[in-house]
């Protein structure tokens, strides 16, 4: 069971769904500290454009507790494919729960997630769920900072290796979104990190934003960012509908 917040329109629906995947941690005193995410922002934004919205609360995280199903391991032996896998599959559970009420229809979902959430997200494009019509990743990745030093990158040549992995068998739509001034996935890695997806026969709308705030990496909730992935995230939505 996963705490999840949950938006809607005003009305019975049947909405689209949009499900979006927080970030994590290794530390497991810090996870056990995450308040329910709610991603206001986007999740004002989603609403407004008549999206049902859901913001599960993986297990190992703050209330919904419980084991912790997404530790990639150390540096030196990092699995990140095996810890996005994990991520997707608690998001694919809330995926699978949402699209069986009333409310909702059951085909047509987007996935959103951020970070390790926004990896997780792109795990589950490489299972190409039937429910789900497109995934938005927000600075997605994995390792990003080692003992919290900003660019300081945990086995980025694994990571790369494992975006390949899930590129090789994704085929539904996605969208990136970085920024410039991204403190855990900086633009050489961010570019890396496209470039073998789709290399690997994937499908990725990619987008280098310029710096938004103080950390780019923290633009899904950054206030006066909605102007800047908005446009983007837009343009997208139309397209895959």
């Amino acid at each position: 069971m996963m705490r999840t917040a949950v938006f809607r329109p005003p009305g019975p629906g049947p909405f689209p769904l949009a499900v979006i995947a927080h970030g994590s941690t290794q530390n497991e005193l810090r996870r056990a500290q995450y308040r329910q995410p709610r991603f206001a922002l986007l999740a004002r934004w989603l609403v407004d454009r008549g999206y049902a919205v859901a913001v599960p609360q993986r297990p190992g995280h703050g209330e919904t507790g419980g084991p912790y199903f997404e530790y990639q391991g150390r540096c030196a032996d990092a699995d990140f494919a095996k810890a996005g896998r994990a991520a997707a599959d608690s998001i694919a559970a809330a995926v699978g729960f949402m699209t069986r009420q009333t409310f909702v229809r059951p085909s047509g979902a987007v996935v959103f997630g951020q970070s390790a959430g926004g990896w997780g997200a792109l795990a589950l494009a490489a299972r190409n769920p039937p429910a789900v019509a497109a995934v938005v990743a927000f600075a997605p990745g994995r390792g990003g900072r080692v003992n919290d030093i900003p660019g300081r990158n945990c086995a980025p040549d694994r990571l790369v290796a494992a975006a390949r992995t899930f590129g090789a068998t994704a085929r539904i739509p996605t969208l990136w979104l970085y920024a410039e001034n991204d403190s855990f996935f900086g633009p050489d890695l961010s570019k890396r990190l496209v470039a073998a997806y789709r290399g690997a026969g994937a499908r990725a709308d990619f987008h280098l934003l310029p710096p938004i705030g103080d950390d780019g990496h923290q633009m899904i909730s950054t206030r006066g960012a909605v102007p800047v992935w908005g446009p983007v995230l837009d343009k997208f939505l139309k397209g895959v509908k």
